[in-house]
């Protein structure tokens, strides 16, 4: 029988946000199952919308180890389907598989280290699919705990963008850990990156990594640069993180006005080009504004990493993985601005600041700590 600490939390339908820790029993790994002992776990952006959604935390009340808040509306309505449902936190990290599944695949990982995608992460034990698990060899698990959202969601962008049959990709708010591994895997690739940033400090930084083309969104000549770096590499297909606002409205915009100068002749009807954006990410919760004036070849859809590796097949996502995993202190590597323990993640401070999601300034939680 293993107990442990883990990390839970429940939205009511009143809109009162709990996030707290208790001692929980795990249960027996079985058939393709291991149970990993978490020794680090990111958060990513992905992990916020559960973790602190939209909720009032500069008002909350907190105390050791839990902190009560409200979620205003319409968030709350927005987020019915969880209301009075106590749910654990944390998509990704890495730890010693310490028990397993009777499963040869399973057995197999007894004693390695792990990173894992089991979505209870902030946790000192979780159990884990151990066809979801990278064994790390000699990698430690700090620098493991990383291994798979933003690694895997970068590579994604690169083999979708293949299978699409495009040569070049544009990417908004790109000086994020994310952005940093794309910039390093399409020089890899051969394939062009447009990046648009919000800082002179930011294109310096992807500069530095080699970046191209980057363009600041801050500067008064922005759409000319952006026109100008689509025009040279033909990037009409883009990720956007952003979500909310007129990121991906300007994309478009500055698309079309590129794709409508190489015209030989006028259509009322705009391009015939094909524009495509991604929409991955909510950094900006607000509505997501489209003022279409950019033609009708255009499409703007979601994209998730769990449905775009079922799509491409258990060969594709094996190979990615691999790749991941050779380059995990290279290409694919994280960075922290602080460690925490399961408690000290819950305080006001650490709270308000890993929600506010700043470039470079990501957490890593160690729940043994």
């Amino acid at each position: 029988m293993t107990t442990g600490k883990q990390l839970f939390t429940t939205l009511q339908a009143d809109g009162t946000l709990t996030v707290g820790i208790e001692e929980v029993t795990f249960p027996e790994p079985t058939g393709n199952q291991v149970l990993v002992k978490m020794e680090a776990a990111p958060i990513n952006p992905s992990d916020l919308a559960i973790l602190t959604g939209a909720a009032d935390l500069e008002n909350a009340a907190y105390s050791p180890g839990k902190y009560v808040a409200t979620m205003p509306e319409p968030f709350n309505s927005g987020s019915k389907a969880r209301h009075g449902t106590k749910l654990p936190a944390g998509n990704e990290g890495a730890g010693t598989v310490v028990a397993t599944g009777d499963s040869d695949m399973a057995k197999a990982l007894m004693g390695q280290r792990v990173a894992c995608v089991p979505g209870s992460a902030y946790s000192q034990y979780c159990i884990a699919d151990a066809m979801m698990c990278l064994p790390l060899g000699d990698v430690s698990c700090e620098d493991g705990a990383s291994a798979f959202v933003n690694p895997m969601t970068a590579l994604g962008f690169v083999e979708n963008a293949k299978m699409d049959g495009q040569k070049a990709i544009l990417h908004t708010a790109a000086a994020s850990n994310l952005g940093q591994m794309l910039v390093k895997i399409c020089q890899e690739d051969g394939i062009e990156l447009v990046n648009i940033v919000r800082k002179a400090e930011h294109v310096e930084m992807l500069k530095g990594l080699g970046a191209k083309w980057v363009v600041n969104s801050s500067d008064p000549d922005f759409m000319k640069q952006l026109r100008e770096a689509i025009d040279a590499t033909d990037a009409f297909y883009g990720f956007d993180p952003i979500g909310g606002g007129q990121a991906t409205d300007t994309a478009f915009k500055a698309m079309e006005q590129v794709a409508v100068g190489k015209m030989t002749e006028y259509s009322r009807y705009g391009s015939n080009q094909p524009k495509r954006m991604f929409i991955y990410g909510r950094l900006d919760k607000g509505p997501t504004i489209l003022t279409p004036s950019y033609g009708f070849g255009w499409t703007l859809s979601g994209w998730l990493l769990t449905p775009f590796l079922q799509q491409a097949g258990m060969e594709t996502m094996l190979r990615m993985r691999q790749r991941v995993l050779s380059n995990i202190t290279g290409t694919f590597a994280s960075s922290y601005k602080r460690k925490v323990n399961l408690e000290e993640m819950l305080t006001k401070d650490a709270v308000m600041d890993y929600r506010a999601m700043k470039t470079g300034e990501k957490y890593l939680v160690t729940p043994w700590g």
